[in-house]
């Protein structure tokens, strides 16, 4: 029997994969980054060393689909008032870096190189631009995404990725073989408004409602399908235009940040971000031509140094100038200096437009890749930096967190049924910040009728709860519905974070045994004060004494915790059931109780 055919992309993923576990792991180790292993993966597998794929171009045309989606989880996580709130620097420190940094890129440009200006001009421009993967996964790794430090160097890169459109036109404009149908400026402006506004509507009205469809049914494989076609749709449609694919995925993220799909979203598209933002960071380090950097090292090291250095300077001096202290500023230009991804797309047009010959783009491209693999090492390095005479950065530093006013803490409810609204109600009292989740859509939009935000998610699953913010949770709410299983569903939180307190809803007296069983210190059996409530009441109706009712409830209660302490000691559901109150009790001149009469009680059934 003739042996099947090898599928041609195998032997490409088994070395993509192969290095990324070799190689990132011992980065990670050295305190690196995982950034850093991914490059000297692309670099060693790569046509510059040993030669395992000859084709980065064609494996970065997918790899950029780790930008798109990145785009998108950010968008996610920034509602349109916080955007709001971020417009000034977006189109202030944001615009002014663009500019800044490109013109006097440019100027140093045609004092170092023989460039026309032309030219200068359209290499100093892109260099200006920063890498979004490389900065974001950067912040990501040292939990500074969410600090004002974080938010306002994601405004410099937004503005930047909106910038592309008006770089390309100022390349197409200089070009020396101009594309006749070419449209003209004001008609791609007026295109890339019209598209942004389509994509505002689609991703405020019909995608939620085409979530909550696919969340009624109970289909997850339907539900990220859904997910990757909302990013996937909302690039092709941009990229349809000539417009960023990663600034419309990024359009659709935040649409549907104020939807209750939005950390259920997250964690389905987190897997396919994390490879494909990886398999980014290699295809970059195997466009690095060795060949390039060894013939003209010097060249190169003064390029990336002059490149490296103006961005810093310029960055710091206009983070300053927007209120940030120095040490912050000057973190935040180290940070920026590096060229960026859309460098490569934006020479690949000067070379089309013959304003850069093949070797020009060959020497800028290796100038971007060595320029972002010294950013982690920079950056690791700037941040032993400290302001004199304090331990710790400036309140306004990369360490200064984003946080609500008046908040005590931050709680996860999961299940928003009758006990869970009742539990967040009581907390939000308190002034804790509640992140309610449930896995019924239906139920989701009761809550929201009575002014409850209710993301969609099921709360059993490590992934989910990660993108609701537990990492930064002071506790763990279970309130679903009906005798879970706490093994399966609380030993993978608790394998992950082993300190976090964890309150449960029990069913029944059979599962508050489970879940005591399984290691939840605090379980609630849901019925048991109602049940009590309602006998108190029953006795009242029936004349019987304030006092006598308060004495039945404390020995009923008391008879109870015995009989719940011998269950948990011996194992057998079924112990102390001579506990149980079997006929009339009365008070002795004591005030304890008596006993008369007595019942048998089957060991068969549901325990009471």
């Amino acid at each position: 029997m003739a042996a099947a055919e090898t599928p041609a992309f195998l032997p490409e993923a088994v070395v993509y994969l192969g290095a990324s576990v070799v190689l990132v792991p011992l980065f990670v180790r050295a305190k690196l980054g995982a950034v850093l292993g991914y490059l000297a993966a692309g670099i060693l597998i790569g046509p510059s060393a040993l030669e395992l794929v000859s084709q980065p171009e064609r494996v970065l045309q997918y790899a950029e689909f780790g930008i798109v989606l990145l785009l998108f989880v950010i968008g996610l996580e920034l509602q349109p008032s916080r955007l709001w709130a971020m417009r000034r620097d977006i189109f202030g420190l944001g615009a002014a870096q663009v500019v800044l940094c490109g013109l006097a890129l440019t100027l140093a440009l045609k004092g170092l190189t023989g460039l026309s200006w032309e030219a200068a001009l359209v290499v100093g421009m892109p260099l200006g631009l920063s890498s979004t993967a490389l900065v974001m996964q950067l912040l990501a790794e040292r939990s500074l995404a969410g600090t004002s430090f974080g938010e306002r160097t994601f405004s410099i890169l937004l503005f930047q990725d909106i910038s592309i459109v008006p770089l390309l036109t100022v390349v197409g404009a200089l070009s020396r073989v101009p594309n006749p149908d070419a449209p003209p400026g004001w008609q791609v402006g007026a295109m890339t408004v019209a598209a942004l506004g389509v994509l505002v509507l689609v991703g405020r009205y019909l995608l939620p409602a085409v979530f909550r469809i696919i969340g009624t049914l109970g289909a997850r494989e339907a539900f990220v399908a859904a997910a990757l076609l909302s990013v996937m749709g909302s690039a092709y449609f941009m990229a349809s235009f000539g417009l960023s694919m990663a600034l419309g995925a990024f359009v659709a993220g935040v649409m549907l940040a104020d939807s209750p799909y939005r950390h259920a979203l997250e964690a389905d598209i987190e897997p396919f971000r994390g490879l494909l933002l990886g398999l980014f960071f290699i295809a970059i380090g195997m466009t690095l031509d060795l060949d390039t950097v060894q013939g003209q090292w010097a060249l190169v090291l003064t390029l990336v140094a002059a490149v490296m250095g103006v961005k810093t300077l310029v960055i710091m001096g206009l983070a300053k100038l927007f209120g940030k202290d120095w040490l912050s500023a000057l973190k935040m230009g180290l940070l920026l200096s590096q060229g960026g991804e859309f460098g490569f797309v934006l020479f690949a047009e000067a070379q089309r437009g013959l304003l850069l010959e093949p070797q020009a783009v060959q020497l800028f491209g290796a100038v971007v890749t060595v320029s972002m693999a010294l950013t982690p090492i920079i950056f690791a390095l700037s941040m032993r930096l400290r302001l004199p005479g304090r331990g710790r950065a400036a309140p306004d530093g990369p360490e200064a967190a984003v946080h609500g006013p008046g908040t005590e803490g931050r709680a996860i409810v999961v299940g928003m049924g009758r006990v869970g609204q009742v539990v967040a109600q009581m907390l939000r009292a308190r002034g804790v910040e509640v992140t309610a989740i449930d896995f019924d859509p239906e139920q989701i939009e009761v809550a929201r009728r009575f002014g409850n935000k209710v993301y969609f998610g099921d709360g059993r699953r490590v992934d989910i709860l990660r993108a609701a913010g537990v990492e930064e949770a002071s506790l763990l709410v279970y309130a679903v519905d009906g005798a879970w299983d706490p093994v399966t569903t609380l030993g993978p939180v608790w394998a992950v974070w082993p300190d976090l307190p964890v309150l449960a809803r029990a069913h029944d007296r059979m599962h508050w045994l489970s879940l005591k069983r399984s290691g939840v210190e605090r379980a609630v059996r849901e019925t048991f004060e109602s049940g009590v409530m309602l006998g108190r009441e029953a006795l009242a109706e029936l004349g019987t004494a304030a006092g006598m009712i308060d004495a039945i409830e404390a020995e009923y209660r008391r008879r109870d915790a015995e009989r719940l302490d011998l269950q948990l000691c011996s194992g057998d559901d079924y112990s102390g059931v001579d506990r149980l109150i079997r006929g009339p009790i009365a008070l002795d001149a004591a005030g304890a109780m008596d006993e008369e009469g007595a019942v048998d009680v089957p060991r068969t059934g549901a325990a009471t």
